[in-house]
């Protein structure tokens, strides 16, 4: 089903951009799971709009209401149900543009795939329902800590300016310490002076996001088609904006030779029982499609956003040409607000891999 993603973890979602609220359901979660109401919302804080200078100026508290699913503080095993209420949409700013298509959008494909379409900021295609996917991924987050499963993601890359692709050159924990989430101080003052002369020019400009997770156990994924790597990329091209997904050494990696690609493997010989290890990690933590036990890194690159502030040529419903100038709240880079949409899809496909593989456990 289009609105649903998942196997045993799933989340089912709802809401438009300018409608009443944004919600989803999500079905799988373990019982137990002490609940923690002020990590959820820190994450969706996290991707909440109006949170600096380099973002859009929509303001939403984005305060999230659990509905089900959670006694006492704990998850019961039940569906868990939320909403999160629009507060601040400005719909007039869209009442110029109902019957014009607008370049690079949804707006003409949804409306000949459904003969209608909700205009008003995008409506079921905004990038504001991502903040559905957040919950969701918080409450797998929770879950995973007791696997001690960590994800971080950071912006690798604004425009030209990028990062060294060893995640492993950083400390990651710096990630939040600037409104760009890169974890490099230097790199991240280049990325917001860029984004911010980009914003004053009424244009976007897009980026890259990379992802690194530590502690996941060997043999998450399913051949033929459940592939680790292969939902993981479903799952990052899903959300808005994406256009690229490499796992490991990824593109970089088709020009080496196998004998510099390959990794290795070694017997560590520190106790009774004779550990292996992977020598190297240029597949980035999957082989054959499972997780071999080390980290597990990808890449996933963003495109400019595709409202611009300026003037652009455009055809309405009835193919009548027109000159389009769009007004709204609009965000000129989408990378710093993708960074926990990244780490919750991540997030959601983890929890579900675990779960099926130890539904296979005798």
């Amino acid at each position: 089903m289009p609105n649903i993603i998942g196997t045993l973890y799933t989340l089912t979602t709802f809401g438009e951009s300018h409608g009443v609220a944004i919600g989803g359901i999500v079905d799988g979660m373990p019982p137990g799971i002490d609940i923690d109401l002020e990590f959820i919302q820190n994450e969706l804080n996290r991707r909440r709009p109006g949170q600096s200078k380099i973002t859009t100026d929509r303001k939403e508290t984005d305060e999230v209401e659990l509905l089900s699913g959670v006694f006492e503080g704990k998850s019961t095993g039940a569906p868990i149900g939320f909403i999160v209420k629009n507060k601040n949409q400005q719909t007039k700013d869209y009442d110029a543009i109902r019957d014009l298509f607008r370049p690079s959008h949804a707006d003409y494909t949804y409306y000949k795939k459904y003969g209608i379409r909700d205009y008003r900021g995008g409506g079921r295609a905004s990038a504001r329902i991502t903040l559905a996917r957040v919950v969701a991924g918080a409450l797998a987050k929770l879950v995973l800590r007791k696997y001690n499963i960590s994800i971080q993601a950071y912006t690798s890359q604004i425009g030209n300016i990028a990062l060294e692709r060893d995640y492993r050159r950083y400390d990651l924990s710096l990630t939040e310490k600037n409104a760009v989430r890169c974890p490099d101080e230097a790199k991240a003052k280049e990325m917001e002076s860029l984004i911010a002369k980009v914003k004053s020019e009424g244009d976007t400009i897009g980026g890259v996001i990379t992802c690194v997770v530590k502690g996941c156990p060997v043999g998450l994924g399913e051949p033929e088609f459940g592939k680790l790597h292969a939902q993981l990329g479903a799952a990052m091209l899903s959300i808005n904006a994406a256009k690229g997904f490499e796992y490991g050494e990824g593109f970089d990696g088709s020009t080496w030779r196998g004998s510099q690609q390959n990794d290795g493997f070694a017997t560590i010989k520190e106790n009774e029982n004779d550990d292996i290890a992977i020598q190297t990690n240029h597949s980035g933590g999957i082989q054959g499609g499972i997780s071999n036990g080390e980290d597990i890194y990808f890449r996933v690159a963003f495109k400019p956003v595709a409202t611009l502030l300026m003037e652009q040529k455009t055809v309405d419903i009835a193919g009548n040409e027109h000159t389009i100038d769009p007004r709204g709240r609009h965000d000129p880079c989408v990378l710093p607000r993708a960074v926990p949409i990244v780490e919750s899809m991540t997030a959601m496909i983890l929890l579900d891999a675990l779960l099926v593989n130890n539904s296979k456990r005798v």
